[in-house]
């Protein structure tokens, strides 16, 4: 206090700022960050939705990225403000530059490290592109097990009198993918590929799926376990990479509806869930054609549909194979995939 007077506080003694002084201080703090985050505010600006916020936004932001970019002071900050991050050392092993570039569509079955994405792992249409069509279908391969009839004499019919396509139909009745000691379908998949060089495939198996399977240590495992449910898959995507001829034809693999008998539901379960594994490598080439959504919407079992206004019988009385009827139904779905796929439908 002054000695003068006890009351008055001693005034500070350095230099005085007047608001002129403050105002440039804030023009200048202003001024280096739009320096230092000028290119941040344009990228925010170009990611808003259009209105006059983003118009706002940019007016401030062009420029001042614009001056960001051509000074040095940004990249200066980050390798500053770098040294504060408190991620630990990454110099070890998994960085994304050692993934595995193995392309092999069949490479991501057999468990351990997967295999890299590659861009068969994706539908065109999923994408919101246009699928690349094939030019003409001219061969067509009906196969699988009892429930690939009569689908195989109406997609034949139907298909001859459109254009003159050829359809081989070669049904194995009481087969499995799960089983091998009556027929390994991994050898028939490549044996059908070779002699008849088909440009599209339609499967329709798992009538009698459910055996058990060898699991790669020797030891047995039953279904429907997650297990066998991948090396059941592993079986699959071998086959679907055998009929797809390497991006040459197109596969129409088609799930199963339930059956009428409750003890084949977790079969049939785990059946799709395993096929719907198989194929998504090879997806560019692969379509599966739900038929549970057609004959069994929400896992319901139907003997009987209303098709064009009527009922209609559309499973065969042991509940399981499709009637005629059924066949036709699942007939009108492949073809308009085909169509899809395919320029034109024989010539």
């Amino acid at each position: 206090m002054s000695e003068k007077d006890p009351y008055i506080l001693d005034r500070p003694t350095g230099r005085r700022l007047r608001a002129r002084d403050a105002l440039l201080c804030v023009g200048v703090a202003c001024l280096l960050l739009l320096i230092v985050e000028g290119s941040s505010i344009r990228n925010t600006g170009e990611e808003m939705s259009p209105g006059w916020e983003r118009t706002t936004v940019l007016a401030v932001g062009t420029p001042a990225g614009w001056l960001a970019d051509q000074l040095p002071i940004d990249e200066a900050v980050d390798d500053v403000t770098a040294r504060l991050s408190p991620d630990d050392d990454l110099d070890g092993p998994g960085g994304f530059t050692e993934v595995s570039t193995d392309a092999s569509p069949a490479a991501t079955g057999g468990g351990g490290a997967p295999g890299a994405i590659t861009p068969d792992f994706f539908d065109a249409a999923a994408l919101g592109q246009k699928r690349k069509k094939l030019p003409a279908l001219r061969t067509l391969l009906v196969t699988g097990d009892s429930l690939s009839q009569p689908l195989d004499a109406e997609l034949a019919r139907r298909l001859a009198d459109a254009g003159g396509v050829r359809t081989e139909r070669d049904a194995h009745l009481g087969t499995a993918i799960s089983a091998t000691e009556l027929l390994d379908w991994g050898k028939v998949s490549v044996r059908q590929t070779s002699r008849v060089r088909p440009d599209a495939v339609v499967m329709f198996i798992g009538a009698n799926d459910a055996f058990p399977l060898k699991a790669a240590d020797g030891s047995q495992v039953n279904c429907c376990s997650a297990q066998w449910a991948a090396l059941y898959a592993t079986r699959v995507r071998r086959m679907m990479d055998a009929y797809r001829r390497n991006g040459a034809a197109r596969v129409y693999w088609l799930l199963l509806p339930y059956a009428r008998s409750a003890a084949r539901r977790p079969i049939i379960k785990t059946v799709n869930a395993a096929i719907a594994v198989a194929a998504q490598p090879l997806r560019s080439q692969v379509r599966l054609l739900d038929m549970s959504a057609i004959f069994t919407p929400g896992g319901r079992y139907r003997a009987a549909m209303e098709v064009d206004g009527r009922q209609t019988i559309v499973r065969d009385p042991d509940g399981l194979h499709l009637s005629e009827e059924g066949a036709a139904l699942a007939a009108d779905l492949v073809e308009a995939r085909l169509r899809a796929d395919f320029d034109k439908l024989g010539g």
